[in-house]
């Protein structure tokens, strides 16, 4: 890329490359121009035209339709004669245009030493916001853009699953475009009136994409920007920043830091008697982190896992605010969150426990820096009563689970809470101790658990009906989205 930006430097230098007006009248444009130029001309030419807002294609150095009606709009828009002839006037107009566009977002190619991938930047409007722990945020300081690169580098990560998770349309996201091969994908959306756009490549276990996200009233920038850095990703061009923990202390998986594969726990997740700091990761200091929690009571309280918001100089509930008060229980992974906002209706609880083989449904933000503030639900059974080590606590799921899920309701068919999404079990990890690779297990605190986290702190919350009927999957989605909010963890102390 760096060869095709200074290509454009080049394109009034050889205005004898160029066919003549009358050459081009009876030849074929996309022709004589792919004869008549080099490469590095064409590339840096379409590059130019990317940063107008003319030509949006890749830039593979070949003039064919897409190019050519690139240039004639140019033409049409600056008052050329729109018949794709190119001359030294217009070539000086590209230069100067493209220039113009490319220094209002301060682009400049970078190399992110998380990932080891390579990609431009719009450095005037955003500033680095630090790792997560798969990967590094740039956000603008009105949080109208946001930039991430992310790599995922484990077994239970695959190219087709993360694009089904990614490419899945939401309550409020629309999938405008979708492209999945061998080797990558590209997925192009709007959600909740913002638009973004995903780009992944892999390369055996090594999955590495970026991700651009921006408000409507700063596309006129950024749309530019984003057709440029799509075609100069270099997702393997350095290698990573390495950082093993260990198989022991990869068991438990839980959502962390807008997409962080690995959370810690408390010992109540790992059973009576286990030694927590042996099986949790080390924290990396001033992370970000997500999770997701659900409105348990009319004072505006939120119910959400501690791992989410320990810790955390300020947390956030979706785009409602930051929380006036935190109350955190490591000890049993819950914490509450208070929000002086209008919030949906509380989830009523279940007072016991759900029945062993009931449908499930896990809801909440998964992956949330490159999914944006969709809500994600996946559909699985109650597969055991008891968490792992026959922990009583907990519950064991098949629904699916991803990071930034933690803290999000499990609910029934009839919209009543059964349990509190907490973990899920790293299967490359187990294989690593026992051999054998497990399937769908993922953990759950259990609805009486939850419910007498919120007894011990006073909060006055809606027990469920027994009674209620069950129904169908989109039906129960329906009646709990409002009240489930994506949170985030600015800051850790």
């Amino acid at each position: 890329m760096a060869t095709a930006v200074l290509a454009g430097l080049m394109l009034c230098a050889s205005p004898a490359v160029l066919p003549t007006a009358a050459q081009a009248v009876t030849t074929d444009l996309a022709t004589a121009y792919n004869d008549n130029t080099d490469a590095g001309f064409r590339v840096g030419l379409q590059t130019r035209l990317a940063w107008t807002g003319d030509y949006s294609g890749k830039f593979d150095g070949r003039i064919g339709a897409q190019t050519l009606r690139a240039i004639r709009d140019f033409q049409a828009r600056f008052g050329f004669k729109a018949d794709g002839v190119m001359d030294e006037a217009f070539l000086k107009a590209v230069i100067a245009r493209s220039d113009i566009a490319r220094d209002a977002v301060g682009y400049k190619l970078t190399n992110d030493q998380t990932t080891g991938a390579r990609l431009g930047l719009p450095l005037s409007l955003v500033a680095s916001a630090g790792d997560t722990e798969v990967g590094h945020m740039w956000r603008s300081a009105d949080g109208k853009v946001e930039v991430e690169t992310v790599r995922f580098a484990e077994d239970s990560y695959s190219l087709a699953g993360v694009y089904e998770v990614l490419s899945t349309p939401g309550p409020s996201k629309t999938i405008i475009s979708q492209q999945l091969t061998e080797t990558g994908f590209d997925i192009r959306g709007v959600d909740a009136g913002r638009e973004f756009v995903i780009r992944f490549a892999g390369k055996d276990k090594d999955l590495r994409g970026f991700s651009v996200a921006w408000n409507d009233d700063v596309a006129g920038l950024v749309a530019p920007y984003v057709s440029v850095a799509l075609n100069s990703f270099d997702p393997f061009a350095g290698r990573p920043r390495e950082t093993d923990i260990g198989p022991v202390a990869k068991l438990f998986e839980s959502g962390r830091a807008e997409g962080v594969a690995f959370g810690d726990h408390g010992t109540a997740a790992l059973g009576n008697g286990a030694d927590a700091t042996s099986l949790t990761p080390p924290a990396a200091p001033g992370f970000d982190s997500s999770g997701t929690g659900f409105v348990v009571s009319k004072g505006g309280w939120l119910l959400t896992n501690a791992h989410v918001a320990k810790s955390c100089k300020t947390v956030l509930v979706g785009d409602l605010g930051a929380a006036s008060e935190v109350v955190v229980d490591e000890d049993h992974d819950l914490a509450l969150i208070k929000i002086d906002a209008a919030l949906g209706r509380p989830l009523s609880i279940v007072a016991g426990k759900p029945r062993l083989g009931e449908d499930v449904l896990a809801l909440g933000f998964p992956l949330r820096s490159i999914l944006a503030d969709s809500l994600n639900v996946t559909r699985g059974n109650v597969s055991s009563l008891m968490g792992l080590r026959n922990d009583a606590n907990y519950l064991q799921i098949s629904a699916a689970v991803q990071p930034g899920n933690s803290g999000g309701p499990l609910v029934d068919l009839a919209g009543r809470v059964v349990g509190v999404v907490t973990a899920k079990l790293n299967a490359v990890a187990v294989a690593d101790l026992t051999g054998d690779i497990p399937q769908s297990i993922n953990f759950a605190i259990r609805p009486d658990a939850a419910a007498k986290f919120l007894t011990d702190h006073g909060i006055d919350f809606q027990k469920a009906d027994a009674s209620a009927p069950l129904s169908s999957v989109p039906d129960a989605t329906a009646s709990v989205q409002e009240s489930i909010y994506p949170i985030l963890c600015l800051g850790q102390n």
